[in-house]
This record gives structure tokens, C-alpha cells and sequence, in this order.
């Protein structure tokens, strides 16, 4: 897209007047298509991601089957504000930050 915007200001002659206003919009345009493309194919779906999980991470409640990111699985017995308290299984207890929470894949089954 660069090269084609590069080859039209070449092909303008310089002395024409009133085109240095258009040539500036056209250099910048390329630049400006790159930052809507990346906002809406990579920040903005990020953000959404985000958002959902703190919302899932704020409606937790006992008995939901959580994954930790260090691949622990296990099922919440405690809800406290900045953490929870998860049954890994057995007499097995582990107080686990909310932020170190993923939602379980197996749990829809």
C-alpha cells in the first residue's frame, strides 16, 4: 500500500500549487489504515478478552471448577476479594490469587 501511495506523489508534478495540502493527506494515510487495522484486529478483540475475564473472575462462588495458569486444577471451597481458597483434591488446599485464575473447559460438560 506504501508503494502505490509513493509512486502516485512521484508522478505529481512540484509545482503545482494547492497540492502539498493533498500530498500530506496521502502520505499519512497509510499510516493512520495501519493503526484502524490494528486496533480493531488486535487491541480492541484484547480488550473484550479482558473485560470477560474479569467479569468471570468476579462472579466466582463455591464449587466452581477453576484452572490455575500453572495447569492446577481444582474446585473453589472459599471466596474471598483477592483470592480464593481451591480444593486441588484429597485433603489438598491452596489459597490462589483471582488474577491466577482460568476458567475451566471442562466445566460446560
Amino acid at each position: 500500500m506504501t508503494n502505490f501511495a509513493f509512486l502516485y506523489l512521484m508522478s505529481q508534478p512540484s509545482g503545482t500549487s494547492g497540492g502539498g495540502q493533498g500530498n500530506a493527506m496521502i502520505t499519512f494515510l497509510p499510516l493512520i489504515l495501519v493503526f484502524v487495522v490494528f486496533y480493531f484486529f488486535m487491541i480492541r478483540p484484547q480488550m473484550k478478552k479482558q473485560k470477560e475475564m474479569t467479569n468471570y473472575r468476579s462472579s466466582l462462588k463455591r464449587g466452581d471448577k477453576v484452572v490455575t495458569t500453572g495447569g492446577i486444577y481444582g474446585r473453589i471451597s472459599e471466596v474471598k476479594d483477592n483470592y480464593v481458597m481451591m480444593d486441588a483434591g484429597g485433603d489438598i488446599k491452596l489459597k490462589i490469587d483471582k488474577s491466577a485464575l482460568l476458567k475451566d473447559p471442562s466445566a460446560d460438560e
